[in-house]
C-alpha cells in the first residue's frame, strides 16, 4: 500500500477494504486517513474519500516553512519538494518575482522567506487556495508577498517581473503569452509542463519560443520533477529572455 503523509493526514493511493484504518492511524501517528480519487478542473479541486477520522485541515511543514490546508479542498503535491526549495535558493536580492497559480503559497512563502527578493506577488484562482495563501503568509510571518485572488489573464498583465514561476502543468502554455509579456528584459521564466519523454528537449523550449516571439531565449536548465505518468514527465523549464 502506498501512502504519503501530510502534516498528521494520511494519503493512501488505493484503499484496501480489509485494511483497519484505525491501528494505520495509530501506526503513523495521525488523525485522519484519505483517498484522493482525482484532481478537477483549473482550480484544482481534490476528490476525496475519508476513510477515517473527520478532520481534513492540517499544517505541513517543509523546507522550515509551514503549510496550512485542507485536503478536501487543496491539493497538495509532495513530489515538488524539491523544486519549491531549489527555486527559492536561485532567487536573486532586489527582485520582483511573479507566482502565477500560486495556490496555498508553495512557492511563494520559501522564496520570501529564504532569499532577499523585494516583493513576490502572488495570484491564484482558487479562493480556498487563496485563504490558506493568507493564511500561511500570517503563519510563516512573511511581509513581502502581495497576494492577489482572480485569473492570471486578469492579473499578471498589471505586473511587471524579474523572475515569473508558472508551477502548474497540462493547460500552462496557454499563459506563456500572458506571463512573458509580463517579464522584464533579461528576466527568468520558470515554466512547468508535462510532456513526452521523446519531447522533453524540444516542445516546452519551442513553445516559449513562439510565445515570446521577437524576444530572444536563451535555454538555462531543464529539470526533470518526478514521472507523471508511463512515458510522460513532469519538467522545468529556466530560461532566461532578453
Amino acid at each position: 500500500m502506498k501512502w504519503k503523509k501530510i502534516g498528521d493526514i494520511l494519503v493512501l493511493d488505493k484503499k484496501d477494504d480489509n485494511t483497519n484504518f484505525k491501528l494505520l492511524a495509530q501506526k503513523h501517528n495521525v488523525k485522519t486517513i484519505i483517498k484522493i480519487n482525482q484532481i478537477k478542473g483549473e482550480k484544482r479541486e481534490p476528490d476525496i474519500e475519508l476513510l477515517y477520522g473527520s478532520e481534513t485541515e492540517t499544517i505541513n511543514k517543509e523546507n522550515k516553512c509551514f503549510f496550512k490546508l485542507d485536503l478536501a479542498k487543496i491539493m497538495w503535491s509532495k513530489g515538488n519538494n524539491n523544486e519549491r526549495i531549489r527555486i527559492a535558493n536561485l532567487a536573486k536580492e532586489n527582485e520582483t518575482v511573479i507566482d502565477m497559480f500560486a495556490g496555498i503559497g508553495y512557492f511563494s512563502i520559501p522564496i520570501a522567506k529564504f532569499s532577499n527578493v523585494s516583493k513576490v506577488i502572488s495570484t491564484e484562482i482558487n479562493p480556498n487556495s487563496f485563504y490558506y495563501l493568507k493564511e500561511n503568509i500570517k503563519l510563516n510571518k512573511i511581509n513581502n508577498i502581495k497576494p492577489i485572488l482572480g485569473d492570471n489573464r486578469e492579473i499578471v498583465p498589471n505586473y511587471n517581473g524579474d523572475r515569473i514561476i508558472m508551477g502548474y502543468v497540462k493547460t500552462t502554455h496557454h499563459f506563456l503569452d500572458v506571463a512573458i509579456n509580463s517579464l522584464n528584459k533579461n528576466g527568468i521564466l520558470h515554466y512547468h509542463e508535462t510532456v513526452p519523454d521523446k519531447l522533453i528537449e524540444t516542445r516546452p523550449l519551442n513553445r516559449i519560443k513562439e510565445a515570446a516571439k521577437d524576444r530572444n531565449v536563451e535555454l538555462l536548465n531543464i529539470e526533470k520533477i518526478k514521472r507523471y505518468s508511463p512515458g510522460v514527465m513532469h519538467v522545468v523549464i529556466d530560461a532566461q529572455l532578453d
